[in-house]
């Protein structure tokens, strides 16, 4: 039963039939499991107030992501790249490929989902280019660079919890993983979309005047960055250190209410579903398997494995799940970290993969685009592999 309403909920999150929003189908099946007597009331409400950091962090980047665009950030950052760009769609390409870089690292992935996307597609607009290879850029940049540091995902915190690793051992361990995770991706992704980046594209915009409001909506998303590198460098929670700082935001530049009526609030209730979800799994006797898988697979093993499962039931759940499966068993940290990997970059496979993804396709229904999903699976089995073997391979041969 767990596994059933666990796979329909996830079609109907994808297919949102009846245009009902991802968060209702997710609360939908968190219900469902309730009604059924699977979870228990008082389980599943723990488990809805373990996602207490990530609601308010996403709040906090929502925010942010509003701001920037009723004050014209994003306008005035897609003039600034059509200018560089010079009228070639390559260089552009580039160019928001690393901007997205530093945006995942800088600021998790989760921002470049919800922050980037809809100032990279005003910039492709202005631009008269096609959509596509810049979109997927987006994507896949938010998973491919998040193991840069702890920071540039939330997932790293859910897979390693209060056990986290020193910042310098951090970097150690995955600083040339990640290198090849993004340059791997970077090639095969333009190699893919080379058709679309052949013709030339508008030379020039107008370049809009940034108002004092809108600065301030810039400095608000720098700001959070700085908040970010602190919180974590002190081990605090990013959640509420970034709430914080959005709503001063909102507060300076003004009507804070105002801005918080078009924040997609249904992203909050898909990630409490998504916990209860969890918790029903949890229960189903995931972690002892999980264990074992783990145990017999081997570095490159586990790392599909766990690849695989995060794009059928989503990366937060199952960075849950391996985070709680590596605490009872006693594993190589090659293998831990190759889970890591596998839990970050793994989701690039499928439109479902990571909350970043699901973002990612909010952003872009909310501005009036789309992307299917086997239009994303054809292009996540070409991107993904390759990264996923090499950044593994790597990990094992400098441990």
């Amino acid at each position: 039963m767990i596994w059933i309403i666990a796979a329909v909920t996830l079609l109907l999150i994808l297919a949102r039939p009846w245009r009902v929003s991802e968060g209702i189908w997710a609360c939908a099946g968190a219900a469902l499991l309730v009604v059924f007597r699977i979870v228990s009331p008082a389980d599943a409400l723990a488990a809805v107030g373990r996602g207490t950091d990530v609601y308010l962090f996403l709040t906090g980047m929502m925010l942010l992501a509003e701001l920037a665009r009723r004050e014209g950030v994003f306008d005035w950052i897609a003039a600034d790249a059509i200018h560089l760009a010079r009228g070639s769609r390559t260089r552009l390409f580039a160019i928001v490929y690393a901007v997205g870089t530093l945006v995942t690292v800088f600021l998790s992935n989760d921002a470049t989902a919800v922050v980037l996307t809809p100032a990279v597609l005003a910039a492709v607009r202005k631009a008269r280019a096609t959509p596509l290879p810049y979109l997927l850029v987006c994507a896949f940049i938010a998973n491919a660079a998040s193991f840069v540091l702890p920071i540039s995902n939330p997932a790293n915190l859910v897979v390693y919890g209060s056990k986290m690793p020193p910042l310098g051992a951090w970097l150690k361990s995955f600083a040339l993983p990640s290198v090849v995770s993004i340059a791997v991706t970077f090639f095969v992704l333009r190699f893919a979309m080379r058709k679309h980046l052949r013709d030339s594209m508008e030379r020039k915009v107008e370049q809009p005047e940034l108002s004092r409001a809108g600065k301030f909506a810039a400095g608000g998303i720098l700001g959070a960055g700085v908040v970010l590198m602190i919180a974590s460098a002190f081990g605090i929670d990013l959640g509420l250190p970034t709430f914080l700082a959005a709503l001063l935001v909102a507060v300076i530049v003004g009507s804070p209410f105002g801005i918080l009526k078009h924040i997609s609030w249904s992203v909050l209730f898909l990630v409490a579903g998504l916990f209860v979800m969890v918790a029903a799994v949890d229960q189903a006797g995931t972690l002892s398997l999980s264990r074992q898988l783990l145990r017999e697979g081997g570095a490159l093993g586990s790392a599909f494995g766990v690849a695989l499962l995060a794009n059928i039931v989503n990366n937060l759940p199952v960075g849950l799940i391996a985070g709680s499966a590596m605490q009872g068993a006693h594993l190589p940290q090659v293998i831990r970290n190759a889970v890591l990997i596998a839990v970050d970059l793994g989701p690039n496979l499928s439109i479902t993969g990571s909350l970043a993804t699901i973002l990612w396709l909010v952003a872009l229904r909310r501005e009036g685009e789309d992307v299917g999903l086997f239009e994303f699976l054809r292009y996540g089995v070409l991107v993904m592999t390759p990264a996923l073997v090499l950044s593994v391979l790597t990990l094992v041969l400098i441990n």
